[in-house]
């Protein structure tokens, strides 16, 4: 139960997000406690419920980001014209070493801030600026002081996975979120693996499997990581429904069937992958593949926080890549296979899925059915 009175939106267009994809126009829906109470036409409302006129707009659910380095916000547009490898070396090798814990928690406030004012509902913090506790202390703490859901996923550039993923502060750091986790804030551990045949992420994946927390990673990224990363730890029994690749845009056939089979999902983020040069956005492999997709913005120091702009730009790229392949062999695309209402799933609940938060769906699902109270 929260104080907030009944909400109820009138006379919109409902995007439903079912397995249908059904639309309903002229339609209400009813909000109580936080959750979807009633979604249909003139709906009864209880005493004291705010009437908002949504006649002339779209009423969907909140949109989900499954990979954003929340931290680097206070820098948003700085890199607008940076490749892949600038980043790199701005971030991982000069800059982003000297960040403090109030430069995380301004960049995080900011963040979570542009998030929310962009329909963004859920956001992943992939926070590999936690070169300290007292960094993560400070990334979490604004987190919890903005109104949305969000998931740390605690990273660590500076060091390798296996050290700070080892050490008493993260453990107990660790310990803390777990057993303060609710529905506005969640945990997971973010690292990267690098095809070392040695395996040292190993001693990570291990801690990720004692504390009971998902992993996410950058998988299949120009020059940094590659099939022999996911081999690895699909070989040694890591991977399931609850991993998350980020980018996977240059990965082979091989490493698609492993994500395919240990139930993976892989999180795109387009206008990063085609501009900074992690490999061409993937939608079209993962849907050969039969792969879960969601959508992520990647980081503001290149672009806007705005969900539908990633939206627009992963039909432009999946397109694009579908009518040069039918003209490279003298062919026309006459019908778009990517339609938009997909990328819409995407961006909900492809991201919802990911996360494990399909039962939110299901109420959802129930709840959309035209009744009148």
């Amino acid at each position: 139960m929260t104080d907030n009175p009944p909400v109820v939106l009138r006379g919109g267009v409902v995007l439903t997000l079912d397995d249908a994809h059904r639309v309903l126009t002229g339609a209400d829906v009813l909000v109580v406690d936080d959750r979807i109470a009633a979604v249909g036409e003139h709906l009864d409302v209880p005493p004291g419920t705010v009437e908002i006129d949504a006649s002339g707009g779209i009423v969907m659910p909140g949109m989900i980001d499954t990979h954003r380095h929340m931290w680097q916000t206070a820098m948003r547009g700085y890199g607008a014209d940076w490749t892949l490898t600038q980043y790199f070396v701005w971030y991982y090798l000069e800059s982003g070493r000297h960040f403090r814990p109030q430069d995380v928690r301004a960049g995080n406030l900011l963040s979570a801030a542009e998030a929310i004012d962009a329909g963004v509902t859920t956001t992943v913090d992939w926070s590999h600026g936690l070169q300290t506790v007292g960094h993560a202390e400070a990334a979490a703490d604004a987190l919890r002081s903005v109104p949305g859901r969000f998931v740390l996923a605690y990273g660590n550039i500076q060091q390798a996975p296996w050290e700070w993923s080892g050490s008493a502060d993260f453990r107990a750091f660790a310990k803390r979120q777990l057993d303060a986790a609710d529905d506005q804030l969640t945990f997971q551990m973010a690292f990267d693996v690098t095809g070392d045949p040695a395996f040292p992420e190993r001693a990570a994946y291990e801690v990720a499997r004692e504390l009971g927390v998902p992993v996410t990673t950058h998988a299949g990224v120009w020059g940094a990581t590659n099939d022999d990363g996911i081999r690895l730890a699909h070989e040694a029994g890591f991977l399931d429904e609850t991993s998350v690749f980020v980018h996977a845009a240059t990965l082979s056939a091989d490493s698609y069937n492993r994500i395919a089979a240990s139930g993976g999902s892989v999180s795109v983020s387009t206008e990063s992958e085609q501009s900074a040069g992690q490999g061409y956005p993937p939608t079209w492999a993962l849907r050969a593949h039969s792969i879960p997709v969601s959508l992520s913005m990647d980081t503001s120091v290149w672009w806007s926080g705005d969900l539908f702009s990633a939206m627009r730009t992963t039909l432009g790229a999946d397109r694009s890549r579908e009518h040069l392949e039918a003209h490279a062999k003298g062919d026309t695309i006459t019908h778009c296979t990517l339609r938009a209402e997909q990328v819409v799933e995407w961006a909900t609940r492809g991201g919802a899925k990911a996360l494990g938060r399909d039962a939110s769906w299901a109420a959802w699902s129930r709840a959309r059915r035209p009744t009148s109270c």
